[in-house]
C-alpha cells in the first residue's frame, strides 16, 4: 500500500541534509547519508491532517495541554508497548534535546557529571558542554554480533560522587542496541543504589526491530524522565515538537515553569501537535510497512558489504535506520577514504569519530531512504575502499 521506493527530490527545500551538505563536507553536489532524517514522504494520514488544518486558514497560538494530544501519546505507548503511562505526567517541549537540557539543568549543578554510553549521539556532548556539565562515559564493548555494556565500568562511573544523571539513549544511537529487560533492570538498580536520576532519550523507540521496553517499565521510583517524539518515526522534525513523561510532580512543575515563564515556549506549533495526534492515532499501519522496508535496507547493507568485505562481519542492528559500520579491520586511512568518497564518488557519509573517540574507524550510514539510494551509496563506499586498498598496495 505504501511505496517507499519512490524518490523524492529534496533539493531547493532548505533541507539540512541535501541543500546544506557543503557546510560539513565542503562540496555541494554530494549524495548525502548524513543526519538522521528520512527521504520518504511522511504517512498519508499525517499529511491529510496537516492539509485539513491548513485549510482552516488561521494559525494562532495553540495549546498542547489537552486530552486529545496526551491521550494520543499515552495510547500509543499502551497499544504498542503495553506501558500504562499517566496523561498527567506528560509535558511538551519544542525538541527532545531541549527537554533533556532542561532536565540536566534541574537535576545537576555546574561541573556535575552525566553518564552516557559511548559512542554517543554528538548532540549529547555538545549540550552537556554548553551547560558546563561533565560528560562521563561508559564505552560499549563490541562483540561478534552486537554491543554490550561493560558492567563493572558502568557501575564504577555511576558510583562517582559527581555522577548525578544517567542519560540513556534507548534504542542507542549510533550502535542500534535495543536494551533488554535484564539490562534495563540492572541499570535501574545500579542508579537507584547510588541515587542517580535517569533521563531516557527514546526518540528511536518506534524503529526497534527487537522488543523495546520503556524506562517506565523498570523504574523503581519517580526519579526519571522518558523523552521522545514522533519526529524520527514519522519524519516530521521540521514541524517541531517533543514530549516527556516526568512522574515527579515537583520536577514536572519545575520543568513547566522553565518552559512557560523563563523561555516562553508553552505555545507549540499547532502543525506539530496535529501531526503527532494523527500519527499516533492513525499511522501504525504506515509505520509497520516502513519498518519492514528499513529492515530490508539494513539487511541489504549487511549482505552486500559482507560479500565484498567479509572481514567486516557487519551485523544488522537491533534498531534505528542507521548502519554503524566498523571499518577498523581494514586498517585504512579514514581521512583518505573521506576524500575519495567526496571527490571521486560524490557521496557524503558521517564519520564515526563525530560520535566520540569510540567511533574512530567507523562510519554511520543513514539508510532511511529508497533502496536505489542505498545501493548507490554502498557501491560508492565499497568502490572507495577498493581504490584506497589498491593505492596502498602499490
Amino acid at each position: 500500500m505504501f511505496d517507499f521506493s519512490q524518490v523524492v527530490n529534496r533539493h531547493g527545500t532548505f533541507c539540512t541534509q541535501w541543500d546544506y551538505v557543503q557546510d560539513r563536507f565542503g562540496h555541494a553536489d554530494l549524495l548525502p547519508f548524513t543526519i538522521s532524517d528520512m527521504d520518504f514522504e511522511t504517512a498519508p494520514c499525517v499529511l491529510a491532517a496537516i492539509k485539513k488544518r491548513m485549510e482552516h486558514g488561521v494559525l494562532g497560538y495553540s495549546r498542547w495541554n489537552h486530552d486529545e494530544f496526551k491521550s494520543a501519546v499515552t495510547g500509543w505507548f499502551g497499544r504498542r508497548y503495553q506501558a500504562k503511562l499517566d496523561n498527567d505526567h506528560l509535558v511538551y517541549g519544542p525538541s527532545v534535546i531541549y527537554i533533556i537540557s532542561q532536565l540536566i539543568l534541574q537535576w545537576s549543578k555546574l561541573g556535575d557529571g552525566v553518564l552516557v554510553h559511548t559512542p554517543a549521539y554528538d548532540a549529547f556532548g555538545n549540550m552537556l558542554s554548553a551547560n558546563y556539565r561533565q560528560m562521563l562515559t561508559s564505552p560499549l564493548i563490541k562483540t561478534q554480533s552486537s554491543y554490550e555494556i561493560d558492567w563493572p565500568q558502568f557501575e564504577a562511573q555511576v558510583a562517582l560522587p559527581q555522577c548525578k544523571i544517567l542519560l540513556l539513549c534507548s534504542p542507542q544511537n549510533p550502535t542500534g542496541r535495543v536494551w533488554t529487560l535484564d539490562e534495563l533492570q540492572r541499570m535501574a538498580q545500579i542508579c537507584q543504589r547510588y541515587d542517580v536520576k535517569v533521563v531516557s532519550d527514546d526518540i528511536h523507540m518506534d524503529m526497534a526491530f527487537e522488543r523495546y521496553i520503556p524506562w517506565s517499565q523498570v523504574a523503581p521510583d519517580d526519579q526519571w524522565a522518558l523523552v521522545s517524539s514522533g519526529s524520527k518515526s514519522f519524519n516530521i522534525p521540521a514541524l517541531t515538537g517533543a514530549y516527556a513523561f516526568i512522574p515527579s510532580q515537583d520536577d514536572r512543575n519545575a520543568y513547566l515553569n522553565q518552559l512557560k515563564a523563563a523561555h516562553g515556549l508553552s505555545s507549540p506549533s499547532i502543525l506539530g501537535v496535529i501531526a503527532h495526534i494523527a500519527a499516533y492515532q492513525q499511522g501504525e499501519e504506515w509505520l509497520e510497512a516502513l519498518k519492514v522496508y528499513l529492515h530490508g535496507n539494513l539487511k541489504y547493507v549487511a549482505q552486500t558489504l559482507n560479500e565484498h568485505l567479509p572481514e567486516l562481519n557487519y551485523q544488522v542492528p537491533q534498531g534505528t535506520y542507521l548502519a554503524w559500520l566498523d571499518l577498523n579491520p581494514l586498517n585504512i586511512d579514514m581521512d583518505k577514504l573521506q576524500r575519495i568518497l567526496i571527490e571521486d564518488h560524490k557521496v557524503a557519509i558521517m564519520r564515526g569519530d563525530t560520535y566520540g573517540k569510540e567511533g574512530q574507524g567507523y562510519i554511520r550510514l543513514n539508510v532511511g531512504c529508497p533502496r536505489s539510494k542505498v545501493e548507490t551509496g554502498l557501491n560508492a563506499l565499497i568502490g572507495a575502499i577498493e581504490q584506497l586498498k589498491s593505492r596502498s598496495s602499490r
